[in-house]
């Protein structure tokens, strides 16, 4: 490759016989030497994209690899979807390329107007319902170029953008030689993957992105292993549809397009009268944007008061365990002090003896939105319910209707490190009149049915604390919401500020 090429593969540089201004420089795909480009048609003055294939004319296996692209991009330029940007042209050199330019091909295609895939995952994944409602237009597009005897390419997160209206199109057409329709579907996959995890699970992506992480036996851990919040089915079919294993793997993205069309088909039911969603007023549930989020001028101050009374409770068991441990190897009964409360126990015949001690407050190890039609509210703000700062919270989206109407019910699922036997659930909330129940689960993905409630509870403004029932030590506690509170104007919404669970003795 000569010096003019790297000078001119640059912002304001001109390639293609100088008819291709260079704006700005979207990525690049190492496997096919490909470097993707926004640039300026000065003919026709309109802004298109550019899959520039680089490398040395002499190069005759990088030339003839080159040409192979060029053509199975041209071959497709038939192929119209919305999740497909337009091929408009292509250039070889010799037609449109100065042999001395150094690039061994163009495919140029209609600007995608919105933004690039990885400046929407930038902030972090997105909630399972958003990654659904963006993927499933490339995943149709995919279906039908197979049916068309046409592979796409779409294997590389930065040949793919997020249009205006929030829809994943491949907006770099130009497969590489040896691509098959496999790979369109690996790739459909990985993208999913990316879209609930922030990480790549496909070799040679783009650089700077986690890679997914793998198991023992070398297989891509499954994303609701990463964030225990995603559905099973999405996540699911994410990892399967990156094996090449015969029994098991998923191998036509029609099989995608299936679980899509499901979690789909649930949501339009629910907005049949449609939930007025909370989400204009925070930043990080901005599905497409390339704003940076607003700096929250309290942070530090909620920090140290988050910190403040984190140490505070941490003193108060570290002294209530001392007492315990002092009682217990004492030999002799306390002396003195002040006057012990007893309280009566239906069934005690008369005989009192005083309450037995709570353990103190245990920390769950996750928090979860969960959700049954795989339509989660607000799935990345669930963490804000047990992060001991109640100025921070969770909240439903806002329904016309209340429950069962559109769904019979949405909750928070709390993990444990290990199991726990809990005397109680201290809820803050400003939301009084919301329904609650708290169950027990076997597993995260537990069906409702086989969740068992150990107590119920109506919310007041503040703080309610539920005693709960006895049960069997569990890693799974389940807040359920089965009525929201009347938010006035017909519209239906809780909101939880924060959840303490203290531990039974």
């Amino acid at each position: 490759m000569s010096s003019g090429v790297h000078a001119a593969l640059v912002p304001g540089g001109v390639i293609g016989n100088g008819r291709y201004r260079l704006l700005a420089k979207s990525g690049a795909d190492a496997r096919s030497n490909a470097e993707l480009w926004r640039a300026r048609d000065g003919q026709l003055n309109r802004d298109v994209a550019l899959t520039v294939l680089v490398g040395n004319l002499a190069d005759n296996e990088a030339a003839a690899r080159a040409r192979r692209t060029v053509e199975r991009a041209m071959h497709a330029s038939s192929f119209t979807h919305p999740g497909v940007s337009r091929v408009i042209d292509v250039l070889t050199p010799g037609t449109g390329i100065r042999p001395d330019e150094g690039i061994l091909g163009i495919v140029i295609a209609e600007w995608t107007q919105g933004t690039d895939l990885m400046d929407l995952i930038a902030e972090g994944p997105l909630p399972a319902g958003a990654a659904t409602r963006l993927l499933e237009p490339l995943g149709a597009a995919i279906e039908g170029a197979h049916h068309a005897g046409l592979v796409l390419g779409a294997d590389h997160p930065q040949r793919i953008r997020v249009t205006s209206d929030g829809r994943l199109r491949l907006a770099f057409p130009g497969p590489r030689p040896d691509a098959i329709a496999r790979d369109d579907v690996k790739g459909l996959g990985a993208i999913l993957y990316l879209l609930l995890t922030g990480r790549w699970a496909l070799p040679n992506g783009p650089q700077g992105v986690p890679i997914a992480p793998t198991g023992p036996d070398g297989s891509v851990v499954a994303p609701n292993a990463l964030h225990p919040y995603l559905p099973h089915d999405l996540s699911s079919v994410a990892v399967r549809s990156l094996e090449d294993t015969s029994v098991g793997g998923i191998r036509t993205s029609a099989a995608i397009l299936q679980v899509l069309d499901q979690i789909a088909a649930e949501e339009a039911q629910t907005s049949l009268i449609p939930a007025v969603s909370s989400r204009e007023d925070d930043d990080d549930q901005v599905v497409w944007t390339t704003q940076k989020p607003r700096q929250d001028k309290q942070q530090k101050k909620k920090l140290w008061i988050s910190v403040a009374v984190l140490a505070v409770a941490t003193l108060t068991v570290i002294v209530w365990l001392s007492v315990q441990i002092v009682g217990f190897f004492s030999d002799e009964p306390s002396k003195g002090g002040g006057p012990t409360v007893v309280i009566n126990q239906p069934g005690s015949n008369g005989q009192t003896a005083p309450p037995p001690a709570p353990a103190g407050p245990v920390q769950p190890a996750a928090l979860g939105v969960y959700d049954v039609t795989n339509q989660p509210d607000n799935a990345n703000q669930a963490s804000r319910a047990a992060d001991n700062n109640a100025g921070t919270f969770w909240r439903t989206d806002n329904y016309f209707q209340p429950f069962p109407a559109l769904k019979p019910g949405i909750g928070l699922m709390a993990s444990f490190a290990e199991p726990v036997k809990l005397a109680s659930v201290t809820i803050t909330s400003p939301s009084k009149g919301t329904k609650v129940e708290i169950r027990v689960a076997s597993a995260l993905d537990s069906p409702l049915e086989e969740t068992k409630v150990i107590g119920v509870a109506d919310l007041s403004d503040g703080q309610t604390q539920i005693q709960l029932n006895e049960h069997e030590p569990t890693g799974h506690v389940l807040i359920w919401i089965t009525q929201l509170a009347s938010t006035g104007g017909g519209k239906n919404q809780s909101e939880i500020r924060e959840v303490l669970y203290t531990r039974a003795q």
